[in-house]
């Protein structure tokens, strides 16, 4: 899979790219991001790529030009299945989604930033529009970050253990259950007895009784 993002703060992203599942996925060949400076697509003096807004109102706002220079050439290089604009207003971002772009090959995100991007672009360009939560950012820099660590981490052979993600929060509509490691008792706080009994299927009605009861207590909404 390829990612390509469009930012006017393309610094943001080195670091959550570079660490971790991330950067194992990039090494393995399975993911590949590429971050692009808009100002580089900017053909105004001191590469502006933003604009007071008509009508007036506090913020500035995105250009359209160099955003279609930066889109239109990428899009020479590479076809891309979405093209995802990061905003406070789109499709709230869930394990759904996230499942349905990691079946994708190739995605080109937009990161807002100041008070958004020229509508034009939205309606001209933009596929798919995903916001991680009912608050604002300063730009979606980070959003696009979490958005590709949740696609990236379900690429098969990403995990070292590819059945891990099956079994994260929200695949089947439930939390997690809780979960234990070694010491098994520690200042008399001791690891649930049926977990060690070595009865699988115990073990897995125990984990699904555990992931049902956190989810009606914590995340009702999801059942």
């Amino acid at each position: 899979m390829r990612i390509d993002i469009i930012s006017v703060m393309p610094g943001l992203l080195e670091s959550p790219f570079s660490h971790s599942i991330l950067k194992r996925a990039q090494d393995k060949g399975l993911l590949e991001v590429k971050v692009h400076h808009l100002r580089d697509y900017s053909t105004y003096k001191h590469g502006q790529v933003d604009d007071y807004q008509f009508g007036g109102g506090a913020g500035m706002v995105m250009m359209v030009e160099p955003l279609v220079n930066a889109i239109e050439s990428l899009q020479k290089e590479v076809t891309y299945d979405e093209i995802i604009y990061l905003t406070p207003d789109g499709h709230t971002l869930d394990q759904k989604i996230a499942n349905n772009l990691s079946l994708k090959g190739n995605l080109l995100m937009i990161c807002g930033h100041y008070k958004g991007i020229d509508e034009r672009i939205r309606e001209q360009f933009v596929t798919m529009e995903i916001s991680i939560g009912d608050y604002v950012l300063s730009g979606g820099e980070l959003a696009a970050a979490v958005l590709v660590d949740a696609i990236g981490r379900l690429i098969p052979g990403v995990l070292n253990d590819e059945t891990s993600a099956l079994f994260d929060s929200f695949q089947d509509n439930l939390l997690a259950p809780p979960v234990y490691t070694r010491p098994e008792e520690f200042r008399g706080w001791k690891v649930p007895g049926v977990l060690l009994s070595g009865d699988h299927r115990k073990i897995e009605e125990w984990r699904y009784e555990q992931a049902l009861k956190r989810t009606k207590e914590r995340r009702p909404d999801i059942l």
